[in-house]
């Protein structure tokens, strides 16, 4: 049996950046959803509020493509 280490250093640097790069999106996802309730509390702008929702939506919505296509690449019947 020959292992290829190039394969897999390449596979454990790929699931490493997707798995921060997850965390990191959705974590900024609950940040910007955090937003909206402080604008309504303070003088802020009124778009803020809006703006903050809107950027938490993207981020979940990225979260949840990235899991699915992650998904899509596990399940043979799929392809």
């Amino acid at each position: 049996m020959d292992v290829k280490w190039s394969a897999l250093g390449e596979v454990a640097l790929v699931s490493l950046g997707v798995g921060v790069a997850i965390v990191v999106i959705f974590a900024v996802g609950v940040l910007a959803a955090s937003v909206r309730p402080r604008a309504a509390e303070t003088d802020a702008p009124a778009g803020a509020g809006a703006f903050g929702t809107v950027a938490a939506g993207l981020c979940f919505l990225a979260c949840a493509a990235i899991a699915a296509y992650g998904i899509y690449l596990i399940v043979p019947q799929f392809h």
